[in-house]
């Protein structure tokens, strides 16, 4: 680093960024000394920007969106950078019981519930605070009976970008009752930085030997199965595209990582190798879904650059328990109850090749 560089710190700026349910939703951009930045709105707690240099130091933003909240706001909006909750993922036929009581949730996605519900946690306004020139924390109850979950639940989630270009979420959570809890984010990433309209050329690698199998509606199935020699195999890096045709409708499925416990371990990367942008995912959580967006497009358009987003524009690399898990006994337990603290850090974390 030149003298020059040395002096280079971080910078945090905020902007108006409209009004929702009469509230101000607010931008906050934070930039590392090497230039790497992130934008996030109070609004579902929503990257806006990830910027990212390239091989040749060129940088550009490697995530899907839009320049105003009016995209984010359409109905349409495939959950584009948002932190997901009550329950990333889905719930089957939108039920389940705790404690001998049952719930019934929104059936919102072919009728089980996906993401917390109608209005899960990427429509609604956070509270923001400013930790530090590199760190947002967000913060929200949610109201015992929302969207048919019990439990007021209090989470907090810190955003810090760290000077080695990684983009580092901390989640907590605490409440008052029992509750199913699943927290996520849904970034859809191209490292291409626009460059390529699809992500079926980024290489892919996943540090699971297994996956859990769905049924037609992506519920599932309560197996756990090998990957090894099929389209599902990502222990080795390879292109998305690779296998994808034999895959019905696509990568949307929930690997079960080899990491034990709860320590931060690297589970995944991805590589662009037109950028050289590479991506490492390291994670406390025992699942990862990979999602290859399958269901854009081509509909909603990046207001950003003018072009569409079409099928595979972007993709999900979702850190996670497993989808279903209040339904399902055998698979990791989601249960938060009143007096432990849940939490779970996952980071991002960008450099070339």
């Amino acid at each position: 680093m030149d003298q020059k560089d040395a002096t280079k710190t971080y910078s945090f700026t905020e902007k108006a960024y409209g009004n929702f349910e009469g509230k101000d939703i607010t931008e906050y951009t934070i930039t590392n000394p090497s230039g790497m930045q992130v934008s996030i709105i109070n609004y579902g707690g929503t990257v806006t920007k990830l910027v990212a240099p390239d091989k040749s130091g060129n940088m550009a933003n490697v995530i899907l969106g839009y320049d105003s909240l009016a995209g984010y706001l359409q109905k349409a909006n495939p959950y584009f950078n948002a932190l997901i909750g009550r329950y990333g993922n889905r719930i089957a036929a939108g039920k389940f019981t705790l404690d001998g009581q049952a719930y019934t949730l929104a059936g919102n996605n072919n009728g089980n519930s996906l993401h917390g519900g109608n209005k899960g946690y990427d429509k609604v306004v956070w509270t923001a605070k400013k930790l530090s020139d590199s760190s947002l924390q967000l913060n929200y109850l949610s109201k015992d009976g929302e969207e048919g979950y019990p439990g007021n639940l209090n989470i907090q989630a810190v955003y810090t970008l760290v000077a080695d270009n990684s983009l580092k979420i901390d989640y907590t959570a605490t409440t008052d009752k029992a509750t199913p809890i699943n927290l996520t984010s849904h970034c859809y990433f191209n490292l291409s930085g626009g460059a390529d309209s699809t992500i079926l050329n980024h290489e892919l690698e996943i540090a699971a030997d297994k996956y859990t199998p769905v049924n037609e509606v992506l519920i599932p199935t309560g197996q756990i199965t090998d990957v090894k020699g099929g389209p599902m195999d990502f222990t080795y890096a390879k292109q998305i595209g690779k296998e994808i045709a034999q895959v019905p409708g696509g990568y949307d499925h929930n690997w079960v990582l080899n990491k034990k416990g709860t320590s931060l371990e690297k589970v995944a990367s991805l590589y662009e190798p037109k950028s050289g942008r590479y991506m490492e995912v390291l994670t406390t959580e025992p699942g990862l879904q990979f999602y290859s967006g399958n269901f854009l497009d081509g509909t909603l358009t990046n207001t950003l650059e003018g072009k569409k987003y079409v099928k595979h524009a972007g993709l999900c690399l979702e850190t996670q328990h497993f989808p279903d898990s209040p339904n399902q006994p055998s698979f990791p337990n989601t249960i938060l109850k009143p007096g432990e603290t849940y939490r779970h850090t996952t980071v991002y974390k960008f450099s070339s090749k």
